[in-house]
């Protein structure tokens, strides 16, 4: 009896397990979404690309000292605005000991050479007053005197060059000043910092760099898969990340021949002079977006593009038409520019036939309904 008992729930358990499995897929087949529907629309799509970079200014000049020593005052603060010839800072001349002990030797020389050509030249002239010697020689023995006197304040002016940076000839060289009219950016050097000369050697120590902040461009790069639709002269429309809700407008001046591979993808340079407003105050460096329109189409026939679907076999897309109440076929199309909100549809599409909303999700307000419902069960 027990047997049985246990064969009759082993069978009823079998037979509940299959009615649940039947049930569960036919209410899942069962799609409880109604699906809407759209018409194609006639509208303008651009097509546009974004460029990521900075704005910096034209031109950026370093200053540079003519001579190394050390900083013995800073006239300048970073923001300032100076003018060509605005003395930025000075220096206090180090000498070198081996420069100047050979300027020193070289100064004690050239008095010995004097003093002999002042003699020969003083010896001579007595002779020449007496007709001794000719006039011809007489020139030759007065030039090398007048020789040994010039070598003699070149030799004494490289002396005071090399122990206090001038001869005292025009401006001093301890004396830095602007090359350029703008506005001081950056001032890497303080008051007792040693400085070196720029030469053919060496590139020299930064002592103020200036820009004109009223002259700026976008510096940017763009993808090898937009480049080739730049030209030059196209407007851009510059976003800079500091100043919000305002926009400026650009005009593309240079592409980059020669791309440069970033992280896998291969980057353009571009270039584009910048609109300012005097209205807002652009510092150098601001990073910037440029928005470029690289397609433009007026009139065309455009679904949203969230209704296109792709084979997963050929990636080719389609569409699924609306035939009757909640019945559907697909539909190929030839796609066109987009602007990734938009797409045109050059064929497989009229304005009269309706494209299904196949992506719609369920209202949240059904669900939770729902979810109270089986909680109330």
């Amino acid at each position: 009896m027990k047997k049985v008992f246990k064969y009759i729930l082993i069978i009823g358990l079998i037979i509940g397990v299959v009615y649940a499995g039947v049930f569960f897929v036919s209410t899942n087949n069962q799609d409880p979404i109604q699906y809407e529907s759209e018409n194609p629309i006639r509208t303008a799509i651009e097509k546009k690309t974004v460029a990521t970079g900075k704005v910096v200014p034209e031109d950026q000049v370093e200053i540079k000292p003519q001579i190394s020593g050390i900083i013995q005052e800073v006239f300048v603060k970073e923001g300032d605005i100076v003018q060509t010839g605005d003395l930025i800072a000075k220096i206090k001349v180090v000498p070198n000991e081996q420069a100047l002990n050979s300027a020193i030797g070289r100064v004690d020389n050239a008095k010995i050479v004097l003093e002999n050509s002042d003699i020969d030249f003083k010896r001579n002239k007595k002779l020449y007053d007496k007709g001794i010697i000719s006039n011809q020689d007489f020139i030759a023995i007065e030039l090398r005197f007048n020789q040994a006197k010039q070598e003699l304040v070149n030799a004494e002016n490289d002396l005071k060059i090399i122990q206090l940076g001038t001869a005292g000839r025009g401006s001093t060289n301890t004396n830095i000043r602007a090359t350029v009219s703008g506005t001081v950016l950056t001032i890497p050097v303080k008051k007792g910092d040693q400085v070196i000369e720029s030469n053919n050697f060496n590139p020299g120590t930064t002592v103020a760099t200036i820009a004109d902040l009223t002259d700026m461009i976008f510096e940017g790069q763009v993808d090898e898969a937009e480049v080739g639709k730049l030209k030059m002269g196209m407007n851009l429309l510059i976003s800079l990340g500091a100043i919000n809700d305002k926009t400026f407008d650009a005009k593309l001046r240079f592409v980059a021949p020669q791309g440069m591979e970033e992280q896998g993808a291969v980057q353009f340079k571009i270039e584009a002079n910048v609109a300012l407003d005097t209205n807002f105050f652009v510092r150098a460096g601001y990073s910037a977006n440029a928005t470029i329109v690289i397609g433009k189409k007026k009139n065309i026939l455009a679904i949203k593009e969230a209704l296109v679907q792709f084979d997963e076999e050929t990636e080719e897309p389609f569409v699924e038409l609306e035939l009757g109440d909640q019945d559907f076929e697909r539909r190929d199309v030839e796609l066109g520019i987009s602007d990734g909100i938009m797409v045109e549809i050059l064929d497989g599409l009229t304005e009269k036939d309706k494209v299904k909303v196949w992506n719609i999700t369920e209202p949240l307000k059904k669900k939770g309904e729902e979810e109270d419902k089986k909680k109330k069960d």
